[in-house]
């Protein structure tokens, strides 16, 4: 049965069938949708970069190292978050991968409640993260919608000055800068000056790119 595409799928590299298998069915009891691949071409060739959820990837494989596969996705702009396994786990391997982005490390054998702690979290992670680009990309979508001196009101209000204020600075009349108000509320789509606050940061301030 293909997935909804709003439930989060779990990607599993490994070149060991015996723990691909195992940690698909562990994954699967707590209701995880897993696509597990042998190797890092197989990945790249299915992985389909819109999806919800994370990746999982062995550190070491033939051919494609985690490390590797890991640098690759974040080439191509990849933002489902990683977490490396690893039988083989040492302070470097460790290091490198946090500073490709890497959310967790576990080292085999694999320790079940971990695992899954793990992977939950960097799920609910990368959903927060898709919310917050989401949120920031409707907000520009407001905002361009208001005029040149709509914005400058729009500016003096998150400056925190008063109708007075904005209108001696912008040399137009008070009630000019309350009707620029009033339709900022009603392009941006906000009843309280909290909600235009936060659709403004949602522009001025955006997520950072999200670990991959």
């Amino acid at each position: 049965m293909t997935p909804d595409r709003r439930e989060p799928t779990v990607y599993l590299v490994d070149d060991d069938a015996a723990v691909r298998d195992a940690l698909a069915f562990l994954l699967g009891t707590v209701g995880l949708h897993v696509r597990a691949f042998p190797d890092g071409p197989a990945l790249l060739h299915g992985l389909n970069p819109g999806d919800l959820g994370c990746l999982l990837l062995d550190i070491r494989m033939p051919h494609v190292s985690g490390l590797q596969l890991q640098a690759e996705l974040r080439a191509r702009g990849v933002d489902l978050p990683v977490v490396i396994m690893t039988g083989h786990g040492n302070v470097d391997l460790c290091r490198r991968a946090f500073q490709q982005g890497a959310v967790d490390f576990l080292e085999k054998p694999i320790d079940e409640t971990a695992l899954l702690e793990t992977v939950q979290r960097a799920i609910h992670a990368h959903l927060r993260q898709r919310e917050r680009l989401a949120a920031s990309a409707d907000a520009r979508a407001h905002l361009a919608r208001l005029t040149e001196r709509e914005r400058d009101v729009l500016q003096g209000l998150m400056n925190g000055q008063t109708g007075k204020q904005s209108a001696r600075q912008l040399g137009i009349s008070v009630r000019t800068v309350e009707t620029h108000r009033a339709s900022i509320f009603e392009k941006l789509e906000v009843a309280s000056l909290a909600e235009l606050m936060r659709t403004y940061l949602n522009v001025t301030e955006p997520p950072e790119a999200p670990p991959g």
